[in-house]
């Protein structure tokens, strides 16, 4: 078993360390209040080829797999979450179609996406239900050759930018959810206001509106009727990216608590020369550890699964790990920090509010943990 990276994903991990460093970081406050990315920001993302990462070369992307998107992923959102969880999103929207759109619905949405001219979402939260797709209350009526839908879809990420929404709507004849792809900002298609939210600034959550949006049947994702398997591969695959996201805020939690304990002094010696101190720095080293190699391992596997409830394991029980963890190494780092760390200018407030997102974002946690008992009662 060999744990040491490639040339090829030490080099991309480079890459996305380098353009966060030098163009994120300086930026990232701005950001923060300001809510939004600038469009240089992506466009920068676009020209790495950060937005097709995973995909495969035929389609525009750069084929270099999940391993490679998870080492970027985490540099990202170590310097700044927003980006992270555009692409996020935009990945799992975009591996759906990848894995179950048909050939001419695969030319059609991914070169653009790959290339971060379009970016895709994936629809399925509604007001009345995050976690049961029977609950949905979107529907999708039969109109000749095509559907109108009509619903709202609620804490949907990129739905204000152009690109493929995969939507999830119940099919009118047989009442179950099936996949459909909508063009956004086609008639009919709107979207409210940006959600405030404690952490991840930038990243906007917005709800999407579904008033007699009309769409051809050739956008018709998998079957009638077969949008489970759609949905249970998506947000399992969805975790990828949100636990990449909690790893690199792990790992700004640790350099940070690291740089303040070896900066502030206390009695003319830095507060690191206390044994407590180094107790509190070795528990983040530790909890950044356990996460890193819980999402690489996520990333491998997700390269060549086994199944799709093997993989919705892993990816359930490395969400519990790595989002857990984050949120504890948060706190440990605020805890270091004392009450600097309550204060804007220091980065530890927004890493604090940032880790609390993980454990609520793309399943919370006892849902996870109801999805490995599953499989481990399965036998």
């Amino acid at each position: 078993m060999d744990f040491a990276l490639t040339k090829e994903e030490s080099l991309i991990q480079k890459m996305a360390k380098e353009y966060s460093e030098q163009a994120i970081e300086p930026i990232a406050e701005q950001i923060e209040k300001e809510n939004r990315i600038p469009r240089e920001i992506l466009e920068g993302l676009a020209e790495l080829e950060l937005f097709g990462l995973a995909m495969p070369e035929e389609f525009g992307g750069a084929g270099a797999g999940y391993e490679s998107y998870v080492l970027a992923m985490e540099q990202i959102a170590r310097v700044c979450t927003a980006p992270a969880m555009i692409i996020s999103a935009h990945s799992l929207g975009m591996g759906a179609i990848a894995a179950f759109g048909t050939e001419a619905q695969k030319q059609k949405w991914l070169p653009k996406c790959c290339k971060g001219e379009w970016i895709a979402s994936f629809a399925f939260t509604e007001p009345g239900t995050g976690s049961d797709p029977k609950q949905i209350t979107t529907i999708a009526v039969k109109d000749g050759d095509g559907y109108i839908i009509n619903g709202t879809k609620r804490f949907i990420t990129n739905g204000s930018y152009e690109g493929p929404i995969l939507v999830f709507a119940k099919d009118s004849e047989s009442g179950r959810p099936t996949g459909y792809i909508v063009d956004k900002f086609c008639t009919g298609y709107t979207v409210s206001e940006p959600w405030e939210k404690l952490g991840w600034h930038g990243g906007a959550l917005v709800d999407c509106y579904f008033d007699n949006v009309k769409i051809p049947g050739e956008n018709l994702l998998g079957e009638l009727g077969n949008g489970y398997p759609i949905l249970q591969y998506g947000i399992a695959f969805g975790k990828i990216g949100m636990n990449a996201i909690a790893l690199g805020t792990t790992l700004a939690a640790y350099e940070e608590a690291l740089k303040y304990a070896q900066e502030k002094t206390h009695r003319g010696a830095p507060i690191s020369k206390f044994q407590t101190i180094q107790l509190r720095l070795a528990d983040l080293a530790m909890l950044y550890d356990v996460s890193r190699w819980t999402s690489y391992k996520l990333g491998y596997l997700a390269n060549k699964p086994k199944s799709p409830s093997d993989f919705a394991k892993e990816a359930a029980q490395a969400k519990v790990i790595v989002a857990e963890n984050s949120r504890r190494a948060a706190e440990i780092a605020m805890d270091i920090h004392g009450s600097y760390g309550l204060m804007a200018d220091y980065k530890i407030s927004r890493i604090y509010r940032d880790a609390a997102m993980g454990p609520q974002i793309e399943g919370v946690i006892d849902m996870q943990k109801i999805i490995v008992a599953g499989e481990i009662l399965k036998g």
